[in-house]
């Protein structure tokens, strides 16, 4: 599918995506791969050029700091809205995923799926909401950061958010909403501060690749 393609790294912010190659790859005519470029321009991971065409979506350095910004605001409240809903085989499968993580550390796509599995199961007790699509979206659409951030981090970095991550579990455990509030904020928090240190993480250009076959 076009979606895993972009979260996975297949494809690059800035890569143009042809309707036709993608028609021909599915089997499909182009009004159906034309709906699903609409619906992902819609969740933020394509950007659409009428009359001209469609391209991943690129975010700068300042968009995709605001957006961890704005994760650090409201990904505390999203916790809050989910940690009644966690019991103890979900704590337990959360300090799995962390200590998987640090033996994952030189595999950057085994240590962000990882990651991935363990926030989302932070999450998992939320009801469906506007609040949970929006935090949705704003993963996804920093997600080709993200992975270039981690394959810049050292054993310092990934031994902090081993840490972070311990931080987490223990306040979900106690039912802390404040500390779990704060652990995850100031998780997000330090990787905010750092993007701001690595310019060349947004140096990802695939506008000169193209789908096509």
């Amino acid at each position: 599918m076009l979606i895993a393609s972009i979260l996975d790294g297949e494809l690059l912010p800035g890569q143009r995506i042809r309707q036709e190659a993608l028609a021909e790859e599915y089997g499909v005519s182009r009004v159906p791969v034309r709906e699903a470029l609409h619906m992902l321009e819609r969740e933020g991971l394509v950007t659409l050029v009428q009359n001209t065409g469609a391209w991943v979506t690129a975010l700068t350095q300042d968009e995709c700091i605001e957006i961890y910004e704005i994760r650090e605001r409201v990904e505390p409240l999203l916790l809050r809205n989910s940690m009644q809903n966690l019991d103890d085989s979900v704590f337990d499968r959360l300090e799995e995923l962390n200590a998987q993580m640090i033996a994952a550390r030189d595999s950057p796509n085994e240590f962000m799926r990882l990651d991935w599995e363990f926030h989302w199961l932070t999450y998992s007790g939320a009801e469906p909401s506007f609040l949970l699509s929006m935090v949705k979206r704003l993963w996804n659409v920093t997600q080709a950061y993200r992975r270039e951030f981690v394959q810049h981090q050292d054993g310092t970095a990934q031994h902090l958010t081993h840490s972070e991550h311990l931080l987490i579990i223990e306040s979900l455990r106690r039912l802390d909403s404040a500390d779990a509030g704060e652990a995850i904020a100031s998780h997000i928090r330090r990787t905010r501060k750092s993007l701001v240190t690595r310019p060349e993480i947004f140096d990802l250009d695939g506008s000169a690749s193209s789908l096509e076959h």
